[in-house]
């Protein structure tokens, strides 16, 4: 959801949700730094772009471009059902730098969108890879050698 200047839209978000559920509510604002490299935010600007008829081998290409422009260490975007209006159903894929996806550690974001166009429903999956999740070690004391007694 994007918030205008001045978080003029917050409040009257929060007076209608006020007036819907009868409750006092409390919004929590949360910015994000680099909207390209959130899967969901790709997947929908790949999907209005389909929406207005560009063409989805440029708008996939421009969104992966953008996205490791930004940082990313790799994205892979699917395109599937009647790409381009064409007769028949297909999947394509665009992949640009590593997506590992059976490594536990590497931090993937995935999203699902769907495109409503004049020739049907396009589903589009974002994959990105945002680099390794590094698991925090703690340091363990070195046990010192307890000193022999004796002569």
């Amino acid at each position: 959801m994007v918030i205008g200047k001045g978080g003029k839209e917050v409040e009257e978000l929060r007076t209608r949700l006020n007036t819907i559920t009868g409750k006092n509510v409390h919004i929590n604002i949360v910015e994000i730094k680099k909207p390209d490299l959130e899967a969901k935010l790709v997947g929908e600007s790949i999907a209005k772009q389909l929406e207005a008829r560009i063409a989805f081998r440029r708008a996939t290409r421009k969104a992966t471009q953008r996205s490791m422009h930004v940082g990313a260490k790799g994205i892979k975007v699917q395109t599937a059902g009647r790409l381009n209006g064409a007769d028949m159903a297909r999947r394509e894929w665009h992949t640009e730098g590593s997506v590992p996806l059976h490594t536990l550690r590497a931090d993937i974001d995935y999203a699902w969108v769907e495109a409503a166009t004049t020739y049907g429903q396009i589903g589009v999956k974002v994959w990105i890879n945002r680099g390794e999740i590094l698991p925090q070690r703690k340091n363990k004391p070195v046990a010192s050698k307890k000193a022999k007694g004796g002569n």
